[in-house]
């Protein structure tokens, strides 16, 4: 299979380390706050790819990190640190900010269906094992020791500018949010591996270690982590794409440092959900929160419309007309569904020699949208695979209303029926799984079974019109098999007998054939 690389920018082959088994990471949240719908368009893109990996045969051994310490609003010595900021504003301890906005954050997750990852790590809970790493960085050269901080040494890197997009002009501090300059930085885009207590009064989770009382940086929290739970090799590293620099960038740097090889392979970056007043930010007070859309449409609804608007690598505008348009496209998936399935028969042996025309088109939509499907999944295109699966329940309604019910194929729409649940399965799983059940009248779990077959030969019209053309002037029309209308010189004889009172007392000179479109004979 192939997959969308945001490293490259390049559709690649998926390779693991490990054939069959996908070690993936996804960089959790900082609960500091409740998540909105741009957060949590990252998660749902990153749990139809799972649930797609795993369609495909993959064993995915999934681990996230919660962030509840060490992120700063500056990656310099300074800044506000997010979890203290949120204890501040609850008069609450930082632990008990973190505990309510994971709760909340896994309860927004429970109610849209994304599956809970095989491992979430809070970074508190791993702080001998990044004193570890950094003591080894310290060992190798990677790392110094300055102003009481340790900082990654970015001089010692080859290459650091990982991700192609980004450049030293555009990043020259490698801060997240509010540039701050640190003067202890040999290099400006050095990075903080561990604060110590010297200029942190407020930080109220600190820890003793070899270099003094203090907390890990941010950055060392989620290498730390997936080296513990992944290993040495990671195939798969999912994340919103403002994490890609410094954040991905700084990790690569110090897990591939510290490991001495080739970290991870594959970036699967999701980009931003905007509203009228830019990227959608807590800071900015501009979210829309998930109830917003969750209580009026469902939670189907809302992955849906999430997926459809735009791919990952592209930003988008949250536009509630969007969600009104998802929800109306379910509700008809929902009718066509049990249409086909009321007309169908899962004990019925498929017959191709028995469809007529009209059922020779399902036929036909059928496959296409299949393989478009498989492949735009690949590539993580989840709102192309969407709008093939739109115009497969137009052609399965265009076949409802032109056949009447007795004359209706019971094997092709029983099949159909399945596949539209099927493709759409890790897009509205709840919806989905219902329709498994209760009209398939299905066993187990739609997004856990097998991937629908497909032959893309088996999508291709049986005929095709060629226009036939004397001098440039269209002069009549040649039914043709697709397999004879490429060209050559069965063609031109077929378009030559198909205009041959045209070509009385004339001879052809040539021939221009465009292959499954027209012939212009040219003649004197």
């Amino acid at each position: 299979m192939y997959l969308y690389n945001s490293a490259t920018h390049k559709k690649e082959e998926f390779k693991t380390h490990t054939p069959g088994r996908v070690e993936m990471y996804t960089c959790g949240p900082t609960v500091y706050h409740f998540a909105h719908i741009g957060n949590l368009r990252s998660y749902i893109m990153e749990d139809v790819l799972e649930k797609f990996l795993r369609w495909t045969g993959y064993d995915v051994h999934r681990v996230m990190n919660i962030t509840d310490v060490g992120h700063l609003t500056s990656d310099a010595d300074e800044g506000e640190d997010k979890m203290l900021k949120g204890a501040k504003r609850e008069h609450k301890t930082v632990m008990e900010i973190a505990q309510f906005y994971t709760d909340a954050f896994f309860e927004d997750c429970r109610k849209l269906n994304i599956k809970r990852p095989d491992v979430v790590q809070p970074a508190t809970g791993l702080i001998d094992d990044y004193i570890r790493i950094i003591s080894r960085l310290l060992e190798k050269g990677y790392a110094y020791v300055a102003g009481g901080n340790v900082y990654f040494d970015t001089s010692k890197l080859g290459r650091y500018y990982v991700f192609n997009d980004h450049d030293e002009e555009d990043l020259a501090v490698g801060v997240r949010e509010g540039v701050e300059e640190d003067p202890n930085k040999r290099n400006k885009n050095d990075f903080v591996l561990w604060f110590t207590k010297s200029k942190f009064e407020d930080q109220a989770l600190k820890w003793d270690s070899p270099w003094g009382v203090g907390y890990p940086g941010w950055h060392i929290e989620c290498s730390g982590i997936s080296l513990k739970y992944n290993g040495e090799y990671l195939d798969l590293h999912c994340g919103g794409v403002d994490n890609a620099f410094p954040h991905h960038t700084n990790e690569i740097a110090q897990s591939e440092s510290y490991l001495g090889h080739p970290w991870c392979p594959q970036w699967f970056h999701v980009h931003h959900l905007n509203t009228s007043d830019g990227k959608m930010s807590k800071s900015k007070g501009n979210v829309v929160p998930p109830s917003s859309v969750i209580e009026p449409y469902g939670a189907d609804t809302m992955r849906l419309a999430i997926l459809f608007i735009a791919p990952p690598e592209k930003d988008f505008d949250w536009d509630p007309k969007a969600v009104e348009g998802a929800n109306r496209f379910i509700k008809r998936a929902w009718r066509i569904v049990w249409q086909l399935v009321q007309s169908g028969d899962a004990n019925v042996a498929f017959d191709k020699s028995a469809l007529d025309e009209v059922a020779m088109k399902l036929y036909r939509e059928r496959h296409r949208t299949i393989a478009k499907c498989t492949e735009d999944f690949d590539r993580g295109q989840f709102n192309t695979a969407i709008s093939a699966v739109m115009e497969l329940v137009n052609a399965a309604s265009a076949y409802l209303n032109a056949t009447e019910c007795a004359s209706r194929d019971k094997a092709l729409c029983y099949g159909v029926a399945k596949d539209i649940v099927s493709v759409l399965a890790p897009i509205c799983p709840f919806w989905a799984d219902e329709l498994w059940h209760e009209a398939l009248g299905c066993e187990g779990n739609a997004y856990t079974a097998a991937w629908p077959e497909f032959d893309l030969a088996e999508s291709i019209e049986d005929t095709v019109q060629i226009v036939v053309q004397v001098l440039g002037k269209v002069r009549g029309q040649l039914p043709l098999l697709f397999r004879r209308a490429g060209g050559g010189p069965e063609m031109q004889a077929a378009a030559e007998e198909a205009v041959a009172k045209w070509l009385e007392g004339k001879t052809v000179v040539k021939a221009i054939c465009v292959p499954g479109k027209l012939v212009n004979l040219v003649v004197k």
